[in-house]
């Protein structure tokens, strides 16, 4: 099969995700713009538990510099495999990509090599065990808000029993209330800090949320465009066994039919000639071998087809494997 090199003046196959980490950048800003705005509000929220919600902002920093290195590692990526499609000496060797190198580098001269589409499965699983810790910061950030919700209830009610408790009976009215109103500010102090933690981890768990989806688009980009340039329109280089099956039928390889044509031919020649039972008889063995080269050359080619079907049906049950094990961890 011929190959066909790329062209050094294409398009680049994969196209780098600047747009996804300016789109990252946008949306923090505006975060910090909304923020800002806010920030008489929010200041008492925060003080109202500062350890706590110092935590959660931390945890918010960490996803979101996760969120951007699950980005910005496919810039490596993205290089090398631009690189070898133009034909250019690459300057780094890719991580993510190493089952796939030598399919890469295969693929510039115009054809894909066996197997590729298992390993781009295999990508894409590493793609998508990438961004598992930063999902589960994001649900971090929702238990935080909750564990900062029941501490200040259970704050808040202790101190609501405490004022009840300490209230006395039979005393002036006024006295009473304002008594209640003094024993009602750690109550009430309890109750800030319940929503303030839920405030800050539900917002954090909304940032992470958009990051994580923005970082699952250009992990999906990245993989399609990769699958289009690798494995569309283009004919596979067989196996060694599939190379066998594909040669051509027994009938028509030219040496055997050469061979078994002659045979026959000097049969026929002997046979029109009357010719002596030494002549007829060599003949007939020429003829003999001849048929018998067919039948061993027609076996070989059957145990041949065999074994590329058993490994084609390897293959698929490999895949199989595979795409089940996609399938249980995206239900999970």
């Amino acid at each position: 099969m011929a190959a066909r090199p790329a062209s050094s003046s294409d398009s680049p196959p994969i196209a780098k995700p600047g747009m996804t980490l300016v789109r990252m950048l946008v949306f923090l800003v505006l975060v910090g713009f909304l923020a800002f705005v806010l920030y008489r509000q929010i200041t008492p929220a925060f003080l109202a538990n500062p350890g706590l919600n110092g935590l959660i902002l931390g945890v918010l920093l960490i996803a979101v510099l996760l969120a951007f290195g699950q980005v910005t590692r496919l810039f490596r990526e993205t290089r090398y495999v631009n690189a070898v499609a133009a034909g250019q000496a690459p300057r780094e060797k890719p991580t993510l990509l190493a089952p796939l190198v030598p399919a890469i580098e295969t693929r510039r001269q115009g054809v894909t090599l066996s197997g590729t589409r298992a390993h781009l499965d295999t990508i894409a699983v590493r793609l998508d065990e990438g961004r598992e810790i930063l999902r589960y910061s994001a649900g971090i950030l929702i238990l935080l808000g909750l564990l900062g919700t029941f501490w200040g209830l259970i704050e808040t009610l202790s101190a609501v029993g405490a004022v009840i408790g300490g209230m006395r009976g039979g005393g002036d009215a006024a006295v009473m209330f304002d008594e209640l109103k003094s024993g009602l500010a750690v109550p009430l102090s309890g109750i800030g800090l319940a929503f303030s933690a839920s405030l800050f981890g539900l917002a954090s768990s909304l940032v992470i949320g958009f990051l994580d989806l923005q970082a699952g688009q250009a992990h999906a980009r990245f993989h399609n465009e990769l699958e289009d340039w690798l494995v569309s329109g283009e004919e596979e280089v067989p196996t060694a066994a599939a190379a066998a099956a594909v040669r051509p039928a027994p009938e028509h390889d030219p040496a055997l039919a050469r061979e078994l044509q002659a045979a026959i031919d000097r049969l026929s020649g002997v046979v029109a000639e009357g010719g002596g039972g030494r002549a007829a008889t060599q003949a007939m063995t020429n003829l003999a071998e001849g048929i018998q080269g067919l039948v061993q050359h027609m076996r070989a080619e059957q145990q041949m087809i065999r074994d590329w079907v058993e490994a084609q049906a390897a293959r698929e049950r490999e895949l199989k494997q595979v795409l089940d094990r996609l399938a249980r961890e995206k239900a999970e």
